[in-house]
């Protein structure tokens, strides 16, 4: 007999009526691995700037008649880390495929396969990231500790950030969702994700770490890998954010300044979230807020008893 254990997801399901009854694209947006020591002295700083610059790069290439000529609004979440857990700053972006024309008359339908052109994304994005961080620079608001004392120098900085034009940018286009349902789903499981889950931790024993990692390089293969608990804990930390960060952001029209005004015209509830699926569970209330539960995943009892393994000697960190 086959069991099935259904996770539910209810605070986010309030994030329902601000989709949109279309199919959503997926950016990532990702700096080079040069900066990365840049970012982890001055994370505040560098994680904000990346929301900012993969933002206005998504809202000016739309914004331009020859790819889209229309006014967009996304969403963006910033992760951190790789399966490894090593420093690799990233952002997420979830955007609905098309947009307001700039009269806010109609909705302007993407022209290429995929939303707008991605060379030209990876281009605006490199030379906006690294103006700011020119701009940052001469306003004082990097730091250069130990070390790094010599980069604080204004032609060092100038040299680092040279090669940086010369490499080509890391922005890359995901399979698109398939719509309003899969980008709640997505929203659920990822959005408040740490650097790693339990599930994918197999041991702690003798002052050692095994987990599994997904090997992308190689046909996203499943390996294992065992580190001192020294360096899981220091890997862990790369990714604490600064007290108060905010890591999920909104942009365009839907930002909070436009949402009031443009919201009669972009957020209508997706008559696809009352699917079938659903209804049946209506009536399933969440503890904390009120609202209905929504299922986001269904486990097997496979699925439970290997996500189970070894959890009495594992410490919580979802």
């Amino acid at each position: 007999m086959c069991h099935e254990a259904i996770s539910f997801c209810s605070c986010r399901n309030r994030r329902s009526k601000e989709l949109l009854p279309t199919s959503y694209v997926h950016v990532v947006f990702t700096i080079p691995h040069e900066l990365s020591w840049l970012a982890l002295q001055n994370k505040k700083v560098v994680y904000d700037l990346l929301f900012r610059a993969s933002a206005a790069t998504l809202l000016e290439v739309a914004a331009d008649p020859k790819h889209l000529g229309a006014e967009i609004g996304f969403l963006s979440v910033l992760h951190t880390w790789g399966q490894t857990l090593q420093h690799h700053p990233h952002i997420h972006c979830v955007i609905p495929s098309g947009g307001l024309s700039l009269d806010h008359q109609h909705w302007v339908h993407p022209r290429y396969p995929f939303f707008l052109p991605v060379p030209v994304l990876r281009r605006v994005f490199r030379g906006k990231f690294v103006a700011g961080l020119k701009a940052a620079f001469h306003q004082g608001k990097l730091v250069f500790p130990g070390s790094l004392q010599p980069m604080a120098a204004e032609k060092s900085f100038a040299k680092f950030l040279r090669p940086l034009f010369r490499k080509e940018w890391v922005v890359y286009a995901k399979r698109p969702f398939g719509g309003p349902e899969h980008v709640l789903h997505y929203l659920a499981r990822y959005t408040h994700r740490v650097a790693i889950s339990n599930h994918r931790l197999l041991s702690v024993a003798d002052g050692k770490v095994a987990f599994r990692w997904k090997d992308y390089a190689h046909g996203s293969k499943q390996r294992k890998m065992t580190v001192t608990t020294e360096e899981f804990l220091r890997r862990f930390m790369l990714h604490v954010l600064p007290l108060g960060f905010v890591r999920i952001r909104f942009s365009g029209f839907l930002a909070n300044r436009h949402r009031k005004q443009l919201g009669a015209r972009t957020t209508q509830p997706s008559e696809s979230l009352g699917s079938s699926e659903t209804k049946p569970l209506a009536a399933w209330r969440c503890p904390c807020c009120g609202g209905d539960m929504v299922v986001v995943e269904k486990l097997t009892a496979q699925q439970i008893r290997r996500r189970s393994v070894d959890r009495k000697h594992l410490v919580d960190s979802s």
